[in-house]
């Protein structure tokens, strides 16, 4: 009797999903919808990609300046009771003067960004930070750009020197990094020209 009614209701199961019409329309959603086999790069606002910061920064500039100046006049006077007087006048300046300067940076760091928005043309619009606090020394990176979806690679990173518009930021502050600055007295001196 059980077993009668276990597959009656087993019948009435099937037969009622059978007459209720499955909506694919629920099930596949265009905005989200991925294949297996496509790629994981970010396409996407809210995609994340890996920014490999290699950026290598050199300035130099070296000025020489020198400068020679003479002046002479010369005159003389003769006269009938006085004879002859002769006066000579010189003047002479010379300065010579070289400045230099030299500034070379460099930072290497990997930072996930987060893809803000897509341009009409497909380029993403990128930004992301990374906060790394180390025995009271804290850093911060904060970097923005324009990049194009095709120089993404494969493994969803992108090189920084492939950023348009970048800006990148880099920020410590800590006791070694205050110790590296110059004293009030010299930045007073600085601000008045004289340092």
């Amino acid at each position: 009797m059980q077993h009668k009614i276990r597959s009656t209701l087993a019948t009435v199961g099937i037969a009622w999903c059978t007459l209720t019409p499955a909506h694919a329309a629920d099930l596949f959603q265009s905005d989200t919808y991925q294949s297996l086999t496509s790629d994981r790069r970010a396409s996407r606002p809210g995609d994340i990609v890996t920014i490999l910061v290699y950026e290598n920064s050199t300035a130099s500039n070296t000025a020489d300046t020198s400068t020679k100046t003479n002046v002479a006049v010369q005159g003389s006077v003769s006269t009938m009771w006085a004879g002859g007087n002769a006066a000579q006048i010189g003047l002479g300046d010379n300065y010579g003067g070289r400045g230099q300067i030299q500034r070379t940076g460099r930072l290497l760091a990997q930072i996930s960004a987060r893809v803000e928005s897509t341009e009409a043309n497909g380029d993403l619009i990128v930004a992301g930070e990374q906060a790394i606090d180390v025995n009271g020394e804290k850093t911060l990176i904060h970097l923005q750009g324009r990049v194009r979806a095709v120089d993404i690679a494969a493994n969803n990173t992108v090189q920084s020197s492939r950023l348009a518009d970048a800006k990148i930021d880099y920020v410590g502050e800590g006791f070694i990094t205050d110790r590296s600055k110059p004293g009030l007295i010299p930045r007073f001196l600085a601000w008045l020209g004289l340092w």
